[in-house]
């Protein structure tokens, strides 16, 4: 039997928001709590990685297990992966910031894992035309178009085995997310139907389109 265990990443310092956005009110509850929420719901228990300088906001939320991040996302997660109990097998990554993924969202990346991938991420398609760019005499130019439909954008949580992300993670490297981790050591990397509810938290004005997706203004 698979044991299932979710790290919440929370230590993250929020400049561009301009305060911890984690911390922030989003309807009946503040982001991190609904994160926490829809991980707990699809894990056999969650890790909390929290800023050092928010460690006794950790006691009124409900993980099982709180530890303070590092100095890069990377460290935060080895902090995570270390705290996790001997049981588990599978680990999902959240981001905090993105308190509209749904627990639906948390069990197909589980359920990928489980059927035989090494990890799993949720992509949306990019209805945007996407252009590479390159510096010119004058600023930026176009290099080239790029196919879209080969292109997608990846959400959290993710899923992986856990030996296969903590082999990822050994040799301390970093990446904006842990699938390019396993991407680089060979292994495989599902992805499912994302959930367009879950988006990132990075502006305050974000809260207010969170909101609006998450149907908290009804």
């Amino acid at each position: 039997m698979e044991i299932t265990w979710s790290i919440v990443l929370a230590a993250g310092l929020g400049s561009r928001f301009g305060a911890n956005k984690q911390l922030a009110a989003l309807g009946h509850q503040r982001v991190v709590e609904w994160s926490i929420e829809a991980a707990r719901a699809s894990s056999h228990g969650v890790v909390l990685v929290i800023n050092s300088a928010n460690i006794e906001d950790a006691a009124t939320l409900n993980a099982d297990i709180v530890v303070t991040g590092g100095s890069s996302r990377g460290e935060s997660v080895r902090n995570g992966l270390k705290a996790l109990p001997d049981s588990a097998t599978i680990v999902v990554v959240h981001d905090a910031a993105r308190p509209g993924a749904s627990t639906k969202l948390f069990e197909s990346v589980i359920n990928a894992v489980e059927a035989g991938a090494d990890a799993a991420v949720p992509g949306i398609a990019i209805p945007d035309t996407l252009k590479q760019v390159q510096d010119g005499p004058s600023g930026k130019e176009v290099k080239c178009t790029l196919d879209r439909d080969t292109i997608m954008a990846i959400q959290t949580p993710q899923a992986f085995k856990r030996k296969m992300l903590e082999t990822a993670h050994a040799d301390t490297r970093e990446a904006t997310d842990d699938a390019a981790l396993i991407e680089a050591i060979g292994g495989t990397v599902e992805v499912v139907p994302g959930d367009a509810t879950a988006i990132k938290i990075t502006e305050p004005s974000d809260l207010v389109i969170a909101a609006e997706l998450m149907g908290l203004n009804q």
